[in-house]
């Protein structure tokens, strides 16, 4: 686990968005069974997340469509929780950041580190748009 002070400002740039936090198992059932789109992000201490996906992330949330429910687990934090939420993208291995949308709690959309590290956040966000615009 991390030094809860070291992470909090990464947990307030993504719970500024209006991104509610997932911190049990349980909530992450009751976020995934939501009806409409959900989106669900793991957020990281990782630079891509501080590069790419968070800036992407808040970037996207400018669009005119967004997801109805939006949540985020901490991975390396809530670990039962992140794990739960892992559960639901599969067959999609783990990765730290990770960024999953959802329709009517089926998994249609998968962002993963591969497809963040490296890429400036505006591609993240344009992926992220592209997803929203189809599905929500």
């Amino acid at each position: 686990m991390y030094d809860p002070d070291l992470v909090q400002p990464m947990r307030e740039e993504v719970t500024r968005l209006g991104v509610k936090e997932l911190k049990t198992p349980a909530d992450v059932e009751a976020a995934v069974g939501l009806p409409g789109t959900t989106l669900i992000f793991v957020n990281s201490v990782c630079g891509c997340a501080a590069g790419g996906a968070r800036p992407g992330l808040r970037t996207a949330l400018m669009n005119a469509k967004k997801p109805a429910n939006m949540f985020t687990v901490f991975a390396g934090m809530e670990t039962q929780a992140t794990e739960k939420a892992r559960e639901y993208f599969k067959p999609y291995r783990p990765s730290s950041p990770q960024i999953a949308l959802f329709k009517d709690g089926k998994l249609v959309k998968m962002i993963q580190r591969q497809d963040i590290e490296g890429k400036q956040a505006a591609d993240v966000a344009r992926n992220l748009s592209e997803a929203f615009n189809e599905f929500c």
